[in-house]
């Protein structure tokens, strides 16, 4: 076997392990479900159980593993206190006055799938339910301040009858801890998913008093949908002074021996899912810390920010800002309330390493988006415009390719003068690059610049809730799932459903495009006779095949991104040869790769057969 034939052999084996390790490691989306809802009430959280609240105004939060002076465990559960409604035509939801915590939030615009009738996404969850998701807000008591003087977790607050919170009409709750403190909470929130919670105290009593105001996010236990994949992040999240901070969930800090991190100027914190997010903004401008921690004895993560402690003499008040986002991760959304004052908010969507180009790769396909009105047909589009901004290193790519196939003759020739001495060999091919003004790596060039190209936009795909249910056409309803089509029950034709998505028969059974996938790669290599040398010609016969049950998995939207790809290279290297004066045989190519070659080698025409005399 020639030095040809293993750089080849190679190449393909390191091509296809490439692939291997990328569907280990990035594996296809999941389909989405609907939260289980029959959990028993040995599934819900114990009655009682509740966020650690921070200790005493100006020292850090509570780091022990019970909760800290003044943050009883909860009375009730949160679903027996009296309730207000949250209703915008983004969310809706309630809020408890049980500590006034808004702990119930549904998104209006998002179902859990794609069946009609499928329940809508619910984000927040009270006490009670199976996977309690909440925030709360409160003061930590001062030196000398009872903790049962200020509100916390369980108080009642008081609110007035009938209220509704909408994007016209904010709701005010009252409290007042009988000792010369009234303590005063507005909430308001926008048309999307923007909370602003106002607290105020007024001292009316004659001593002076001092409590720091703090905000709670708490997640009791992991995400029922925790994705867990490598390529996504999924966990706590915060910018603290421009610095972007992402903790996993096995990464978190305990509740005894967390860090409390102190921001000067702006930051934020929360909780991101793969498209849904909760984020407490401090509206400051005298600094605050932050802090993200678990309660390993009641499997409670939380993220806090606590404010610094403020000392109000008899007579005076204060108040204090907080702001509370909760909802999808909306590209214009999160953008529009980054352009509003948020630090670096577009930053709470992973864009990952090649944030350089995912960035850049998803602006584009969104304003493509918006144009055209169909995903599918914005990553066509975009495939397009990435094609034409190669073009300039794809022409130079073939060309060189072209030069090198008219060398071929002169190279053998060094070969056979050169034999066995490498170093003869390589001075003379190069040589002979020098003379022809050829690189032979010029070809390598724009495949290499695909490789982070498609890595980024597989991101793209995966992240952004913007492809997730974003139909084409057809059966495809969905660009970040893979296509449902498959060949089990001839795509929809046979009265059985397709194999489940991930199964061993779905990846047999493939659906429409991942063949479409395959043929554009089979046709793309019929811009050339195939190799004469039968184990290149078995390699590069067999290679879209295997690429194509492979990737048949990959979201709808890659796959679609792959085959413009195929299609427009096609048509760019069929040009540019003619161009060179080689007109492609792409028809009789295809023919003879139909033929079954009859011919024997020379060496084995000539060896005795059995039964042959000698």
């Amino acid at each position: 076997m020639d030095d040809q034939n293993k750089n080849l052999i190679l190449a393909t084996v390191l091509s296809l392990l490439v692939i291997v390790v990328w569907l280990v490691v990035f594996p296809a989306p999941e389909p989405t479900t609907a939260p289980d809802e029959t959990a028993t009430a040995t599934d819900a959280a114990p009655e009682g159980d509740t966020a650690l609240t921070p200790g005493t105004a100006g020292a850090p939060a509570a780091t022990g593993e019970t909760p800290a002076a003044g943050a009883a465990e909860a009375e009730a559960e949160t679903s027996d206190a009296p309730r207000i409604g949250i209703d915008t035509p983004a969310v809706a939801g309630s809020i408890s006055l049980r500590g006034g915590r808004i702990d119930e939030l549904s998104l209006k615009n998002y179902r859990q799938t794609l069946e009609p009738g499928a329940d809508i996404v619910h984000l927040l969850n009270p006490t009670g339910t199976a996977k309690p998701y909440y925030a709360l807000f409160g003061w930590a008591p001062g030196a000398g301040l009872d903790p049962e003087g200020v509100p916390g977790a369980n108080t009642l607050w008081q609110a007035e009858d009938g209220a509704t919170l909408t994007p016209d009409s904010p709701v005010t709750l009252t409290w007042e801890n009988g000792a010369g403190l009234t303590f005063t909470r507005e909430i308001s929130v926008d048309d999307k998913y923007m909370f602003t919670v106002t607290q105020s105290v007024e001292n009316t009593g004659e001593g002076a008093a001092t409590l720091a105001p703090y905000g709670i996010i708490a997640r009791h236990g992991l995400p029922a949908d925790l994705k867990n994949f490598f390529i996504l992040h999924e966990g706590a999240i915060r910018m603290a002074d421009g610095e972007l901070n992402e903790i996993d969930y096995d990464d978190f800090e305990t509740a005894s021996a967390h860090e409390q991190i102190a921001v000067s100027e702006e930051g934020w914190t929360g909780f991101t899912d793969h498209y849904w997010m909760t984020a407490l903004i401090p509206v400051t401008d005298s600094g605050f810390s932050m802090s993200t921690f678990q309660d390993t004895r009641r499997d409670i993560y939380q993220t806090t920010v606590k404010q610094p402690a403020l000392t109000l003499a008899a007579g005076e008040s204060a108040e204090v800002t907080t702001q509370l986002f909760a909802g999808a991760k909306e590209y214009e959304t999160i953008r529009a309330y980054q352009e509003a004052g948020v630090a670096k908010f577009d930053d709470s969507i992973d864009w990952g390493w090649f944030f350089f180009l995912t960035k850049p790769i998803f602006a584009l396909l969104h304003w493509l988006n918006s144009v055209i009105g169909n995903m599918g047909w914005s990553i066509i589009l975009l495939t397009l415009i990435i094609k034409a901004l190669l073009l300039p290193l794809a022409y130079k790519s073939y060309v060189s390719m072209a030069k090198m196939k008219e060398l071929q003759p002169e190279m053998e020739k060094i070969k056979e003068r050169a034999g066995d001495d490498r170093q003869q060999l390589q001075k003379e091919m190069m040589a002979l690059y020098k003379k022809e003004k050829v690189n032979p790596a010029s070809g390598c060039l724009p495949i290499l610049l695909q490789i982070p190209i498609f890595f980024s936009l597989y991101k793209v795909i995966f992240v952004t809730l913007e492809l997730r249910h974003a139909p084409w056409f057809g059966w495809l309803r969905d660009l970040s799932a893979p296509d449902p089509s498959s060949i089990f029950n001839l795509f929809g034709l046979l009265p059985w459903a397709a194999p489940e998505p991930g199964s061993i028969l779905a990846l047999i059974f493939i659906g429409i495009l991942p063949l479409l996938l395959g043929i554009s790669m089979w046709l793309q290599q019929k811009l050339n006779p195939a190799p004469t040398d039968p184990t290149q010609k078995m390699i590069f016969a067999w290679m879209p095949w295997v690429f194509m049950f492979m990737l048949g998995s990959f979201a709808s939207g890659l796959v679609i991104y792959w085959i413009a790809n195929n299609t427009i290279t096609f048509a760019q290297q069929y040009a540019i040869m003619r161009s060179q004066g080689y007109k492609p045989d792409v028809f009789g190519n295809i023919v003879s790769s139909f033929k079954r070659d009859r011919s024997k080698p020379a060496d084995d025409a000539a060896k005795p057969r059995k039964g042959d005399k000698s």
